[in-house]
């Protein structure tokens, strides 16, 4: 499959969360009590660690800098989005919201680093000339603006979907955008004398000359105008998931969601309709399962989190905790014996889903009675530990049963994780996660790994040497 490019420009986005119940003496305003700071990508970052989480494989185009802050921009986008990085003019813009009990109450911007204006390299050029679709996030600071990118994406508008999501200080988007995503400011900004969401998206068809744009209007869904068939209407968000985002309403990162979950529909061949109605709903329920916070590592605390465990912490006294703090628990199985990128993705996918993750390994035991007496090649223990070392991975516990369904009795969490090999099968557990009001959900797998087939790879690659008939590595 080709990949999904997202160009654009990457922050770091920070929230630093705590209580408020007095105020400053000095000036009438809140005294916070810093208790846990969370860490994540933004911007184009953000789309590209959202899309992600529903395509196979996502490249990045974006400026980095040589300070701290990016390189934590590079961990946190983890191993499941490839960065190609053009040089950042500056230092890495941080966005900071301190917030209290669920509100935010100011927001800090420091960094003013922009995307460099110097000839791109070839592993940009061959990046964005390879792409089975582009997603463009301009956040103003100077990727959408690069004149050889402008190019290299108007030239591939012609023979791959582009999606543009622009910004009020961004450029224009490039004529022959299969997609654009304004949201209803930035709509009004563009097209002033339009009368509604409907009347700014038709006009901004033909300013843009582009084939379709859609206007967000935040819970009532999205204004779709198309030129090719010169049509134009509101799409809705589902009830389920209309109550689900009213449930949490911090909308922050909602429009990357949109955008994202638009290009991959579009580049799973769905006609602009279908994407866009994909995405309205994919944005809400983005919403209602935390928005951005829900895809934030934990940096600091001085207070405990709702993460922060590991294979000796008791998964059972963690589970409450997390509930007690208002925590969305997740919780995902497996054997995890040679650890590989397909669990790490998962993985990750998983820890997108809450606030805090718990692992159901199988005992070695378990693993005997599913894989052979072969295997575990690894026992429990150490695979306790290696999973516990995973920034995504809060917690451990091991069992011994076929089906871990005893363990989710106790443990109770909010949602349940199995690869999309899954979604035809009996799922024995399933019943006991919703019986307790969770949620069971299928999260893509990374195709072509799985240990079974890395070791049946080795001992292919193994031959007898006839001298003394040990084993040596055959031909790589």
């Amino acid at each position: 499959m080709t990949p999904l490019v997202v160009i654009g420009d990457t922050l770091l986005d920070v929230d630093i969360e705590g209580s408020a119940d007095r105020l400053c003496p000095e000036a009438p305003v809140p005294v916070v009590d810093v208790e846990r700071r969370w860490e994540r990508p933004g911007g184009a970052g953000l789309a590209a660690l959202l899309a992600a989480r529903s395509t196979g494989q996502v490249v990045l185009v974006t400026a980095l800098g040589t300070d701290t802050d990016a390189d934590r921009l590079t961990n946190l986008l983890g191993s499941g989005v490839e960065v190609v990085a053009v040089p950042l003019v500056g230092t890495t813009v941080c966005k900071t919201r301190v917030r209290a009990g669920g509100q935010s109450l100011v927001r800090l911007d420091s960094g003013g680093g922009i995307a460099t204006t110097q000839p791109l390299g070839v592993q940009v050029r061959e990046a964005i000339t390879g792409a089975g679709a582009i997603l463009v996030s301009d956040y103003g600071r100077g990727m959408a603006n690069h004149p050889e990118i402008r190019a290299l994406v108007a030239e591939r508008a012609a023979h791959v979907p582009v999606v543009w999501d622009p910004h009020p200080r961004g450029s224009a988007p490039v004529p022959g955008a299969r997609l654009i995503t304004p949201n209803d400011a930035e709509a009004t900004r563009a097209e002033p004398e339009a009368r509604g969401p409907l009347d700014r998206a038709a006009g901004l068809t033909v300013r843009w000359d582009s084939d379709a744009v859609a206007v967000t209007v935040g819970a009532a869904g999205a204004a779709l105008a198309t030129r090719s068939s010169g049509t134009s209407g509101m799409i809705a968000v589902p009830e389920s998931a209309r109550l689900a985002a009213a449930s949490r309403p911090d909308t922050c990162g909602a429009g990357d969601r949109f955008a994202s979950a638009a290009a991959t529909a579009l580049l799973d061949g769905a006609s602009v309709e279908q994407a866009v109605t994909a995405a309205v709903e994919s944005a809400a329920r983005f919403v209602g399962l935390g928005g951005a916070s829900a895809v934030s590592v934990c940096s600091s605390t001085q207070a405990p989190a709702l993460g922060g465990g590991d294979a000796h912490t008791d998964p059972y006294e963690f589970a409450v905790r997390v509930r007690r703090n208002g925590g969305r628990l997740v919780a995902t199985g497996g054997c995890f014996d040679l650890l590989h990128r397909g669990h790490v993705s998962l993985l990750q996918q998983a820890r997108m889903l809450g606030d805090a993750l718990i692992v159901c390994l199988n005992s070695d035991d378990s693993v005997r009675r599913m894989k052979g007496a072969d295997r575990p090649l690894v026992r429990a223990e150490d695979r306790a530990r290696v999973l516990s070392e995973l920034g995504s991975v809060d917690s451990v516990v091991i069992f011994d049963e076929s089906s871990p369904a005893e363990i989710l009795e106790r443990l109770r969490p909010d949602v349940w994780v199995k690869g999309d090999d899954y979604a035809d099968k009996e799922i024995p557990e399933a019943e006991v996660v919703r019986r307790h009001g969770g949620d069971v959900v299928f999260v893509r797998v990374v195709d072509g790994y799985s240990t079974t087939r890395m070791l049946a790879t080795a001992r292919a690659a193994t031959r007898a040497d006839p001298r003394d008939g040990r084993n040596y590595p055959g031909p790589r």
